[in-house]
């Protein structure tokens, strides 16, 4: 199961609006690359695809294609505002060690 904060799941719903897209989901996926060897993206998608886990969260949809899903089980998606800028962090127990940009992780 994937999961987000309050915090993310407002971020999330206020893209969405401010997008003209209400209705939409938040697709997350993960794709080889990067330097430790897998990254995260995010993507708005108006449905779920077929064999797409969907899961909810505070009135956000969450799609994720079943191999996305071996790594992302148990992950939680935050957001985060530092001095470093603002963005969406995973908390992702499958991870074994990320770069030291923090863009990408392994298993």
């Amino acid at each position: 199961m994937l999961t987000m904060t309050s915090l993310a799941a407002t971020k999330v719903q206020e893209f969405l609006t401010q997008n003209g897209r209400p209705n939409a989901g938040l697709r997350v996926k993960v794709q080889g690359g990067g330097c430790s060897g897998f990254q995260y993206q995010l993507a708005l998608d108006d449905a779920a695809a077929e064999g797409d886990e969907v899961f909810e969260h505070e009135g956000v949809k969450l799609f994720i294609d079943s191999r996305s899903h071996l790594y992302l089980d148990g992950t939680e998606i935050d957001y985060v505002e530092d001095i470093m800028g603002s963005g969406f962090r995973f908390n992702n127990p499958n991870s074994t060690g990320s770069c030291g940009c923090g863009e990408s992780f392994q298993v």
